[in-house]
């Protein structure tokens, strides 16, 4: 069975499964798009080109209604935004190209649930609980042993918007009337809170605390005491908000924490969905709880997996089947067949060992290979690259980045290594956990409390990857490397070496390397005073050298 289905909304993407296998997933923000786009024209074309057949099934991913009318008497081909019961999914006979096609919309609800259930390894029977939390729902779920789905309880309305608009509280440029917060917030807010050192709210802070948390979402401008509030426009960087940040975020993780003591089943897995899958600390929180067997994140936590969970869902209802086979290397390939400036390059084949060599001696290199990674997280296709020792790279990395300097840079890591410099005794391939360093010499990619956002790699999950951090330990005597996303400012990953060439020579990265291929900008300080330094030990240059 084919099933392509689409999620209309932000963090817009495209999926097919085929007979049981996720075959891709086009992202709407993937190609140097505006970060949270919408699917557009042209994602669409391309998923065109990418089809083996058509599909038996096209999806819509339930979404806000369109209108009062659709409110009032329903929609023939919206699934709607929430839901749980079988009978509201929308199944009907269609067209495309045509051909036969079947139809089907069920609920966003449902798309974050059967996302999660869909690519964990839970197997169907053994029941389970969900945890959806985003923008709009807080909620817990049971999974049945027959794959039923219901609600436990709504624990907090909109808990990601209420995490998020702390961040505009002490940001001068948030409008304090402003209903929502900004999609890049709640990111921000989640590196702040790593700074933290205070655990207990002051007075003021905890009625703010139970204004932003208690009773209904409310803007910032809602809150009588606003003028005189505690860290009002006081800038994100003040140390005294980033305590707050810190307390804030336990708080909203211990209204759910105490809520699944008190009335879940413990020993169950837990699977999580919805863009506040995205934070490290709380997904770190719940494998660490003691609750559950184990806890299961996908990479596409947020919408951006919204579309294979729908399409998850039709499997299940079509054929009984509620999981998929998946690689989270799904998007399109590299193109690496474009115009760009080849001459402004040294341009090398592979080397391993010389790569590692460069990143030891402090060049950053963009990392570009295969098909990019489904989800936000950039996993080792489409990454920038460094050596993890000193806070000056750190702090390049983030002018490269045009970001604040309090955005902390995640560490990749052999699986092998995970251990001995992270405490780290499972697999982490998604850089969805947080582990304590136990040195002091990562510097570039420990948080200030001593965690670090942990990516593992094996050679079966990113060969490439593997082999390079291999070279890197033979020369340095660490696995490790910062691996930062490769993308413009506001934008999503670069998925061609024409912007790769732009961003490079714009943004100041010392060369990349693209499908295999070494490109080292001649107008790069840092390539040049190593190309010096080599040629002065070894008497031959990089070019020659690797020839």
């Amino acid at each position: 069975m084919r099933i392509l289905a689409y999620n209309p909304g932000h963090d817009g993407a495209v999926a097919f499964i085929e007979h049981g296998t996720l075959s891709f997933s086009v992202e709407a923000e993937k190609g140097s798009n505006y970060r949270y786009s919408a699917i557009s024209v042209s994602d669409v074309l391309d998923v065109v080109g990418e089809l083996s057949d058509l599909p038996d099934v096209i999806c819509m991913s339930g979404w806000w209604l369109r209108d009062h009318y659709e409110f009032e008497h329903g929609s023939r081909r919206n699934g709607g935004y929430r839901g749980t019961a079988e009978y509201l999914a929308i199944h009907e006979k269609g067209r495309f190209l045509r051909g036969s096609s079947d139809y089907f919309s069920s609920s966003h609800e449902r798309s974050h649930v059967m996302c999660a259930f869909g690519m964990s390894s839970v197997p169907i029977g053994e029941p389970c609980y969900a945890l959806v939390w985003e923008g709009e729902m807080g909620t817990f779920y049971e999974i049945d042993s027959l794959g039923r789905i219901t609600v436990v309880r709504d624990v907090l309305t909109q808990p990601g918007n209420r995490y998020a608009l702390l961040y505009g509280l002490a940001d001068p440029d948030f409008p304090k009337d402003g209903p929502y917060p900004r999609q890049s917030d709640a990111g921000k807010l989640m590196a702040l809170a790593s700074f933290s050192n205070r655990s207990i709210a002051t007075a003021e802070e905890q009625a703010l605390l139970e204004f932003l948390l208690d009773g209904p979402y409310r803007k910032l401008s809602d809150y009588p005491g606003l003028p005189q509030a505690p860290h009002l426009d006081v800038g994100v960087e003040d140390a005294s908000f980033r305590d707050f940040a810190g307390i804030y975020s336990d708080a909203i993780f211990a209204r759910f924490e105490n809520f699944a003591r008190e009335h879940l089943k413990p020993g169950r897995p837990l699977l999580i969905a919805g863009g506040c899958g995205l934070n490290c600390d709380w997904n770190s929180k719940w494998m660490n709880s003691g609750l559950f067997s184990h806890v299961f994140v996908p990479p596409v936590a947020n919408d951006s997996g919204s579309a294979i969970g729908t399409a998850i869902d039709a499997q299940f209802r079509l054929t009984g089947n509620p999981k998929i086979e998946w690689n989270v290397y799904a998007g399109l390939p590299f193109r690496d067949d474009v115009a760009f400036e080849r001459d402004a390059y040294d341009v090398l084949g592979r080397d391993d060992a010389f790569v590692a060599d460069l990143l030891a001696n402090d060049l950053i290199l963009g990392w570009a290979r295969g098909r990019y990674e489904i989800g936000p997280r950039a996993l080792g296709n489409r990454s920038i690259l460094a050596a993890p020792f000193s806070d000056e790279t750190r702090v390049r990395l983030n002018i490269i980045k045009q970001r604040e300097q309090f955005r902390p840079i995640a560490p990749v890591c052999l699986r092998e290594e995970a251990a001995r410099w992270f405490g780290c005794h499972v697999d982490s391939p998604h850089m969805l956990f947080t582990f304590r360093a136990t040195t002091d010499q990562l510097r570039a990619v420990t948080h200030v409390n001593g965690t670090a956002r942990l990516q593992t790699v094996t050679e079966l999950s990113n060969r490439e990857l593997h082999a390079v951090l291999s070279a890197f330990r033979t020369r340095t005597g660490y696995g490790v490397l910062c691996n930062t996303s490769l993308n413009f400012k506001g934008k999503g990953f670069i998925n061609d070496i024409g912007d790769l060439d732009v961003y490079t020579r714009e943004h100041g990265l010392d060369g990349f390397v693209a499908n295999g291929r070494i490109h080292l900008l001649r107008s790069s300080p840092a390539y040049a005073a190593y190309r010096q330094r080599r040629t002065a030990q070894s008497g031959s240059s990089p070019q020659e050298a690797t020839a």
